[in-house]
């Protein structure tokens, strides 16, 4: 925003805003619930704690001595402990100035390296056998070697290819049609429908006496022709009450003929449900 000046000769500006510098194109240092601030508040407290940089993360003591051994590729077998203790101490200096609980873990392992210093730097004792005394460093070198070996395990390990990291597992959804699946018919469930077929064909009796001679095959074909085409048939519909129960009766015959023959199947949605009859096969 600018503002038209009474007078070219005056140097200043109307200030924005209170509290604001007189010059408006100063780069503000930071933003105040959207405002623009350009000095920071004299009464401003920044904790310690609230910024940290770390040049070089390192997971414990041991992985920052390893670290300045391999560093300078000094022997670990024969560490010169001055030079690393010199500079180890200098790391846990940096450290202690920002986190003290955090050097205090660096600082027993300090302790250790001027212990182990102190000894090599007193003449050697000899042991009671006669032999020569234990390299004070030994110790130190073993837990050295032991960290580097489990350090490079991980690695290797970290470099394998991990589910979700490096690759992810292939899922497929197979949409499958729903088909009905009919359980089993049984025997109660098959008697009571035929009892019901039984009633309603005493409804419909005639009294004309005729003698006819009734052919199981023959019904057996009739039920399959009736089944020919047809994907599902009720149970009821394979029966004709007006022939009277002896043709009932041969037509259930057949159809349990067919069933044990495995020609047709007798099918139920679920408990008291209508019975079906079907094709135990379909043809082409």
């Amino acid at each position: 925003m600018t503002t038209d000046l009474p007078a070219p000769e005056a140097p200043e500006t109307e200030s924005v805003g209170a509290g604001l510098p007189e010059v408006v194109d100063t780069v503000a240092v930071a933003k105040l619930y959207g405002a623009p601030l350009f000095e920071l508040p004299q009464d401003l407290y920044i904790p310690p704690d609230a910024l940290e940089v770390f040049l070089e993360a390192f997971e414990g003591p041991l992985d920052l001595l390893l670290y300045l051994i391999r560093k300078q590729n000094f022997n670990i077998l024969d560490i010169p402990l001055a030079d690393v203790t010199r500079q180890y101490l200098s790391y846990v200096d940096q450290i202690r100035s920002t986190n003290l609980e955090l050097a205090a873990e660096y600082l027993l392992m300090a302790a250790m390296l001027i212990e182990i210093k102190s000894r090599m730097l007193l003449p050697p004792k000899k042991t009671e056998e006669g032999e020569e005394p234990e390299d004070p460093r030994a110790e130190l070198v073993r837990r050295l070697l032991e960290y580097e070996q489990i350090k490079l395990a991980a690695a290797k390990l970290d470099q394998l290819p991990l589910l979700g990291r490096d690759f992810l597992r292939a899922q497929v959804y197979i949409e499958q049609s729903l088909k009905p699946r009919f359980p089993d018919v049984s025997i109660d469930e098959l008697r009571e429908a035929w009892l019901e077929i039984l009633k309603r064909a005493k409804l419909t009796q005639h009294h004309k006496i005729t003698r006819e001679e009734l052919s199981v095959r023959e019904h057996m074909s009739i039920v399959l022709r009736t089944l020919q085409g047809r994907r599902f048939v009720e149970f009821q519909e394979l029966f004709d009450p007006s022939r009277g129960p002896q043709v009932l009766v041969v037509t259930f015959i057949a159809m349990l003929e067919l069933a044990r023959e495995r020609l047709i199947e007798v099918t139920q949605a679920e408990a008291y449900a209508p019975i079906y009859v079907r094709l135990a096969y379909q043809p082409a």
